[in-house]
């Protein structure tokens, strides 16, 4: 299990959305369907997945929460995934012009598909379910990073805080490290100089990519795109927890805001086997037990998986 799994929230289709998402991608699949009942949004399917490799869940609960390009998701088309010789390039962009056909169908285009200076082929795209993507040609003497990285973008009063926030997190979590970084010059306004127009770092041995925009956009951080963070203990959920929860109000069932707004899940990593548990009654029992939490109790949620 990997220690950071970005997490998506649909209204009431987070089964038929995977189904499309594993269609595009190799390396992707279902790895399991499951339904927790009873919740303030009643009954929500839970959907594991897999798309090029990188772990996802996502869940339907609602119409609570709307997708927005605040967070979106880079896919690296780099030749170097589809193997040796002349024909590399050619086949990864036809791979990437494929998903982007797909994409687009109900899709909204963000920027066209087309040559920019950091690339021969890029696009940016909300597909027909919400879910923002980057798709990108990758230049393959660069370095090496992941198929999906998640990215986000700093946007209203978070514009000009995306370097702020990368050294946060590369201090908060392991295995921090700064990757790439590319700044606004003179004369790009609104955007201020020195402001980032991409960065990426690794945490926990994820990648993430970051950037400032000052353009007139109406969405930011919620909670339909969040972040799990994977603890084995409860030492790990109380730090996570101290060190990322900034808005006390935004506290429940293990979910929190940190002070950039973006949303994480400090979850038990036993909480995924509980919950997929074939008895009902267990599931409903840790269900109820959790629903009245905030920061997560590892040894309540065993007692109640036990029944005792």
């Amino acid at each position: 299990m990997r220690k950071i799994t970005p997490h998506l929230w649909f209204d009431n289709n987070a089964v038929e959305a995977t189904q499309f998402y594993t269609t595009l991608f190799p390396g992707s699949e279902i790895t399991n369907i499951s339904t927790i009942r009873d919740t303030p949004s009643g009954d929500c399917d839970i959907v594991s997945f897999k798309l090029w490799g990188q772990p996802f869940m996502a869940i339907s609960a609602g119409p609570f929460f709307e997708l927005n390009p605040s967070v979106s998701f880079m896919v690296n088309f780099d030749p170097l995934f589809f193997g040796p010789g002349a024909d590399a390039k050619t086949v990864a962009q036809a791979k990437l012009e494929a998903v982007w056909e797909r994409l687009a169908e109900g899709g909204k285009v963000l920027m066209p598909l087309d040559q920019y200076p950091f690339s021969e082929r890029y696009g940016w795209i909300q597909d027909k379910y919400g879910v923002s993507w980057q798709l990108i040609l990758t230049d393959p003497a660069g370095d090496k990073r992941p198929a999906i990285i998640p990215s986000l973008m700093f946007t209203g009063g978070n514009a000009g805080r995306a370097e702020e926030a990368i050294d946060f997190y590369v201090a908060v979590f392991n295995d921090g490290k700064r990757g790439e970084t590319h700044r606004y010059g003179p004369g790009q306004q609104p955007d201020i100089e020195g402001s980032l127009t991409y960065a990426d770092f690794r945490i926990e041995g994820a990648w993430f990519a970051a950037m400032d925009s000052r353009q007139e956009l109406n969405f930011g951080f919620n909670e339909a795109v969040s972040f799990i963070v994977n603890c084995d203990t409860q030492e790990e959920i109380d730090y996570y927890w101290s060190k990322l929860s900034a808005e006390p109000a935004a506290e429940q069932c293990g979910w929190l805001k940190d002070r950039f707004g973006l949303s994480w899940q400090v979850n038990p990593s036993r909480m995924d086997e509980m919950l997929k548990d074939p008895d009902p009654e267990r599931v409903k029992r840790v269900t109820q037990a959790f629903l009245g939490m905030k920061k997560f109790d590892i040894a309540q949620l065993e007692k109640a998986f036990a029944g005792v």
